[in-house]
């Protein structure tokens, strides 16, 4: 079957849509008022307000006069959302190799505000070096996935990477249970070379680790690991979870619960001297 012309539907045309539904509710039009002036029927804008289809860049402008939106930065963040959603970025090539649950993650690290991660069982991938990750995806996929197809998955985390030193890095946090700096992945040279690296990371302006000790509970984490992405303009923050079915993002307002949570182990963690320090001492034991 041939693929359909544009972007599939994304986290992104989703936020896009639900901003022109309330936008368009907000002033009082219905469905078939605001379709007539950009030229459609009311079905297809009730489409693109559920995110089911990409709406044109054209139709976005429209429907922002239509609207009376006049605010230059409010109509700048609705189209950069719009631009996002149509344009063609470097983790594209990867889509066909993952889930679309998944390829929306580089969107959200790349555009976030903040990212927030805690992590219970193996470093988030924005912190691995390349023999660490290829360690975990191998020990993960091995009986599932060619060679091939790891490789790629091994470029894109290394690529993903890139959102913690570009021009502009985007501000990382990250509690880490003490035990994850202890499990072993690969040979005992790159779990040293792991550590020292999370050192380096430490050393960036944009980023700060924490280690909740293992003698800290109970705490909020006691669930499972999450990622905490904190997003500009109207965009709520998404917590994002990755287990075997998949991934599941989520959105306000039961994001606040993770928003609670990470306060709470980021309070409970810790703090960026004492955790450098129980990482070396780590370091010296490995």
């Amino acid at each position: 079957m041939a693929r359909k012309p544009g972007p599939e539907p994304s986290l992104r045309s989703q936020w896009l849509g639900k901003i022109l539904r309330d936008l368009r509710k907000s002033k009082g039009y219905n469905l078939n008022e605001a379709a007539d002036f950009i030229q459609r029927d009311g079905t297809m804008l009730s489409r693109y307000e559920n995110g089911e289809y990409p709406i044109r860049r054209s139709d976005v402008i429209a429907l922002l006069t239509f609207y009376g939106v006049s605010d230059e930065s409010v109509r700048a963040g609705v189209m950069q959302l719009c631009d996002d959603m149509w344009r063609t970025d470097w983790w594209d090539p990867y889509a066909e190799e993952y889930t679309r649950d998944f390829i929306n993650v580089p969107w959200l690290e790349s555009r976030a505000d903040q990212i927030c991660e805690y992590q219970a069982l193996v470093l988030h991938g924005l912190l691995q070096t390349t023999a660490y990750a290829e360690a975990v995806i191998h020990n993960a996929e091995k009986h599932s996935a060619t060679d091939e197809q790891m490789a790629r998955w091994l470029e894109l985390r290394v690529e993903r990477q890139r959102v913690l030193t570009r021009d502009e890095p985007v501000p990382f946090k990250a509690v880490l249970e003490e035990h994850v700096l202890r499990r072993p992945m690969g040979s005992a040279q790159v779990m040293r070379n792991q550590l020292e690296h999370l050192l380096e990371i430490g050393q960036l302006g944009n980023a700060e680790l924490r280690i909740m000790p293992t003698r800290y509970g109970p705490h909020s984490g006691h669930l499972g690991s999450f990622t905490l992405f904190r997003m500009p303009y109207q965009l709520s923050s998404v917590a994002y979870v990755e287990s075997l079915g998949g991934g599941l993002y989520i959105e306000s307002p039961r994001v606040e619960r993770f928003e609670g949570a990470w306060e709470d182990l980021w309070k409970g963690a810790l703090n960026h001297e004492q955790s450098n320090a129980l990482i070396k001492a780590v370091l010296k034991e490995t």
